[in-house]
């Protein structure tokens, strides 16, 4: 431990592996220490704060061998190693092979920034279930900073987590959890900072699809996304932004307020879920997000984590992948662990929509039923809009926009079949609306769509 070490450790904050304590406490310090043993190991900081101000600690042999009989005193005893720096006591505590371990008040086990109690059935569970070593822990042998790492997805993780780079590349890494003591990555490692995932990890790839109608006969479009987890994060975002309808809030002569008709919170959150939450040991399917007529299904492999029952469900909430969540957690796509599904029950509350439901089998798999859209829904928006624009506009100009406001994706070929008028006369008026600056095509002739600018 060195100075740089310590101010970018209190600078990051407590997470899976760092714990700060601005006193003594035994009963939980024990918690604590038993907590990243049956986690993978971490560090706990003694005379810091919980917002990682240094308030110093009185260091003596007594205390030293107090902290010593804690470990010891723990079934089966766990080894740990002190050091002290500037006032500090750090109590470093490795994963130990020996799990589940216990302390006198019970097990608990690491999940992000907290330890989580279990009773001894839910913790053995999780452990024979899930493996002792988890699949975002495993080291990655066919990925190394010469094969496979990509810099930008690195410097674009450390922008978004605010994190300074005050330290190597490598001892950032190796605090966050990414790099073994050999400079070995991780799975998650992999996940993260890969340029294309489906070489190292193919499994981890997100496949979108668009159906026409309410059941998987007609496919309009699909899509694989195959490069870092948070890539393929914003990618499935901006599908569901393509191909889902949008609300116009219109107030008074304000700019339009453009609304997902599934609120986006709920959306993004059952996303990350499923990234978070998926078996990646399972390599037979992939996270995948579908488009009904009626409903959004976002479905990821693995079914309820073990040690959680289906009537608690909500109420408490296990990592599958705890290392994976905490750098979720850094870059704020995450808050805490089990608060997800009480969110997404609000938003949809809050929309006016029927509660997201939840299917466990060997997958998981939420369900948002999106609002009844009627002509008469439709048309009063419409109205509102093209009112809004307050231009001169011609009954052919007009019908463009209507058709565009109903469907973006529409095609000139589409709108000259819709309208009866030949596809010249259909690209004369869109020619006049984009003179006007009312109009923007995006993206290419095919895979774009139309933007509407006032």
């Amino acid at each position: 431990m060195d100075e740089k070490e310590l101010k970018f450790i209190l600078q990051e904050g407590e997470g899976l592996k760092i714990e700060f304590k601005e006193s003594f406490d035994p009963k939980s310090l024990a918690k604590e220490i038993v907590a990243f043993a049956n986690s993978e190991g971490g560090r706990i900081f003694l005379g810091v704060d919980d917002n990682g101000k240094i308030k110093k600690i009185n260091i003596t042999n007594k205390l030293k061998s107090q902290i010593q009989d804690i470990a010891r005193n723990c079934d089966p005893p766990i080894k740990i190693i002190l050091e002290e720096f500037d006032k500090i006591l750090i109590i470093n505590i490795k994963e130990r092979k020996n799990k589940p371990y216990k302390c006198h008040d019970g097990f608990y086990l690491r999940q992000g920034a907290n330890s989580q109690k279990m009773t001894v059935s839910e913790i053995r569970e999780f452990f024979n279930k899930e493996g002792k070593i988890l699949f975002d822990e495993i080291i990655n042998k066919k990925f190394s900073f010469k094969k496979g790492f990509d810099k930008h997805k690195f410097n674009s993780f450390l922008e978004k987590a605010k994190i300074s780079n005050v330290l190597s590349i490598k001892d950032i890494l190796k605090n966050v959890g990414v790099l073994n003591d050999k400079e070995e990555f991780r799975n998650v490692g992999v996940l993260f900072f890969c340029h294309r995932i489906e070489e190292f990890i193919p499994q981890a790839i997100v496949t979108c699809v668009l159906y026409k109608g309410k059941n998987k006969a007609f496919i309009i479009d699909k899509k694989d996304f195959v490069t870092d987890i948070c890539s393929n994060y914003r990618n499935a975002v901006d599908f569901l932004y393509r191909n889902l309808r949008l609300k116009y809030d219109i107030k008074g002569f304000g700019p339009r307020k453009e609304i997902l008709e599934i609120p986006e919170e709920a959306l993004k959150e059952a996303l990350v879920n499923a990234l978070a939450h998926r078996d990646y040991s399972e390599k037979g399917a992939n996270v995948l997000v579908e488009i009904y007529d009626n409903r959004v299904e976002i479905t990821n492999p693995g079914g309820l984590v073990s040690g959680i029952k289906k009537e608690e469900f909500g109420k408490k909430s296990l990592a599958r992948n705890p290392l994976l969540f905490s750098l979720f957690k850094r870059i704020n796509l995450v808050e805490k662990v089990g608060s997800g599904i009480i969110r997404m029950r609000k938003a949809m509350k809050n929309a006016g929509l029927p509660p997201p439901k939840f299917e466990f089998t060997n997958f998981f798999t939420i369900t948002f039923y999106r609002p009844k859209w009627t002509e008469k829904t439709v048309g009063k928006t419409v109205g509102k809009i093209l009112e809004k624009l307050g231009e001169k506009l011609g009954e052919n100009q007009k019908k463009i926009l209507e058709l565009i406001i109903r469907n973006k994706f529409i095609s000139i070929p589409e709108i000259s079949r819709e309208m009866g008028i030949s596809t010249t006369a259909v690209e004369n008026n869109i020619s006049k609306l984009k003179q006007k600056k009312l109009l923007e095509r995006i993206g290419p002739a095919k895979g774009g769509y139309w933007k509407i600018l006032r």
